[in-house]
């Protein structure tokens, strides 16, 4: 092995003499992700000492809710301090939380670690659910033993700006906590698309073909008079609304996170939120035809 060692420092460094330009991009790169690798770490103690076992370090937007079995407790992560709002005028406050998030939270698959712990939105989740962060030799290793909600909600609008903060969302979750996701914790709402009214009658709709039989169903007889409205968004929905059609257990329809290959998840959130634009395209153009693209 050492005399291994002695032929690539010998060749490295005759290689680094000739190629002095080269040899600055290598040590800036060295410097770089040093730099990176402390305020990283720097960026973790603070989160880690900001999760408390109390509610008295939780970030400041989070209306959290009464029960303390983390079993029984549910987090809704909601686009906007609008639909948060409205969330937290319709929630059951006994074991339904809510934690507003402002905008479209940093891509963690462009950023370099120390900026992911320094995204204060991202600081949030942390600390509102409570997890352990990783150790510097392994910056995504969590512990789960203080999680403090077992189901974790992702409420977006349903609109393509919607879309892409739960996909923003479901990268961190993948890249950073894969173990909420393995163990069943993370869940997807679905707000309806549509509310179809005629008089009394009030319809929710969560498919272009529910609408259209809808309204033609409701459409029969001498009196037509039906009316359509489209939910952009979460804050269009009254408290009472948005209880009944995506917050209420009895009624309200989840769809569950998964991973059924490790490989092929790595490979499409490296391909849809990485730097490498050709296979994006492709895979856009390849699909764009199953898409539903609001005007």
């Amino acid at each position: 092995m050492s005399v291994v060692d002695g032929a690539v420092s010998d060749a490295l460094s005759t290689y680094l003499e000739e190629h002095p330009r080269e040899a600055k991009q290598i040590v800036d790169k060295v410097v770089l992700a040093a730099t990176a690798r402390v305020a990283a770490q720097k960026a973790r103690t603070l989160v880690q000492r900001k999760n408390v076992l109390s509610g008295a370090g939780l970030p400041g937007k989070l209306a959290d809710c009464a029960e303390k079995d983390p079993t029984n407790c549910e987090l809704f992560l909601v686009e906007g301090d609008s639909a948060g709002g409205t969330a937290k005028q319709g929630r059951d406050r006994q074991y339904q939380a809510i934690l507003p998030l402002r905008g479209k939270i940093l891509n963690v698959e462009k950023a370099m670690e120390h900026r992911v712990f320094d995204s204060q939105e991202i600081r949030n989740i942390y600390t509102a659910l409570g997890v352990t962060v990783g150790t510097e030799e392994d910056p995504k290793q969590i512990n789960l033993s203080k999680l403090r909600y077992h189901k974790i909600i992702i409420m977006t609008d349903a609109d393509v700006d919607g879309s892409h903060i739960m996909t923003l969302i479901m990268t961190f979750f993948f890249r950073h906590m894969v173990d909420l996701i393995r163990n069943g914790y993370v869940y997807i709402a679905t707000p309806p698309l549509y509310l179809v009214k005629k008089g009394q009658q009030e319809v929710y709709c969560w498919t272009d073909e529910e609408r259209i039989n809808t309204v033609a169903e409701l459409g029969k007889g001498r009196d037509s008079s039906v009316t359509v409205q489209r939910y952009k968004g979460l804050g269009e929905m009254s408290e009472q609304q948005l209880w009944e059609t995506t917050m209420d257990p009895a009624r309200r329809t989840l769809r569950k996170v998964t991973i059924e290959s490790a490989a092929e998840a790595d490979r499409i959130f490296s391909m849809l939120m990485g730097d490498d634009v050709p296979p994006r395209r492709e895979f856009i153009e390849r699909n764009a035809k199953y898409a539903n693209i609001d005007a």
